[in-house]
């Protein structure tokens, strides 16, 4: 098994919605744990990195590099309704804070020293934001509330292969060139969460090795180069 990590750093505040909120104090609330520790579900993330990499792919001048570096992709994510045999190769775990604090905290939680409430609005807060009428003062009943997560936090993922190489349509992708997809597509990931189009949600992502080596810039300079598509 091949092990690797991303890591995200927050550079703004970051809601990763879970779809409701808490009624009477937050209309969207974060994707949290028993323990109060807001996470990314690893299959939001890994179809954000999905869609990056596809944009960089798109981009790409030369047809034949394009429709190699497309069967990349396919050995990477895998291919819409997939099944066993056309799976994604790489299987990536949920984004969560440092392992270390995780545990630490969760044992003053279960001996009652914390609360789940006091550890997550440690690491959250409560953002509130209107909508206005173009004469400039606030549109009725539009006052909404969000918890988000504070920025300058750090998330890991971690994500493995099963295999270092990938057979699509008759051509063998090594993993070298499907880390290289990966590292690309993580420096492309620069927004996440809800919000993101709105100011929230503005990272920096590295790909790193499974003892927190950053990987980015060895694998940046493999993406893009010609290949044979057959």
């Amino acid at each position: 098994m091949y092990r690797y990590q991303l890591k995200i750093q927050l550079l703004s505040d970051t809601t990763f919605g879970r779809g409701d909120g808490v009624a009477g104090l937050v209309d969207q609330e974060v994707e949290h744990n028993a323990y109060g520790f807001p996470f990314l579900r690893g299959r939001t993330l890994k179809g954000l990195l999905s869609e990056e990499c596809d944009n960089l792919i798109a981009v790409l001048s030369d047809n034949n590099t394009q429709c190699y570096w497309q069967k990349v992709a396919c050995a990477v994510f895998g291919t819409p309704g997939s099944h066993l045999g056309t799976m994604g190769a790489v299987h990536l775990g949920d984004a969560c804070l440092p392992d270390d604090l995780r545990e630490a905290v969760a044992y003053q939680v279960q001996d009652g020293i914390l609360t789940k409430t006091e550890v997550l609005e440690s690491l959250t807060t409560i953002r509130r934001q209107t909508a206005m009428n173009p004469n400039g003062t606030p549109e009725p009943g539009s006052l909404r509330s969000f918890r988000v997560v504070i920025r300058q936090l750090h998330f890991t993922a971690k994500l493995y292969f099963e295999t270092n190489q990938v057979k699509v349509d008759g051509i063998l992708i090594p993993l070298e060139e499907m880390l290289s997809l990966l590292a690309v597509g993580a420096l492309a990931l620069r927004h996440l969460g809800s919000g993101r189009n709105r100011g929230r949600g503005y990272i920096q992502c590295t790909l790193c090795d499974a003892q927190g080596n950053d990987l980015t810039e060895r694998y940046l300079g493999d993406f893009g180069t010609t290949k044979e598509a057959v």
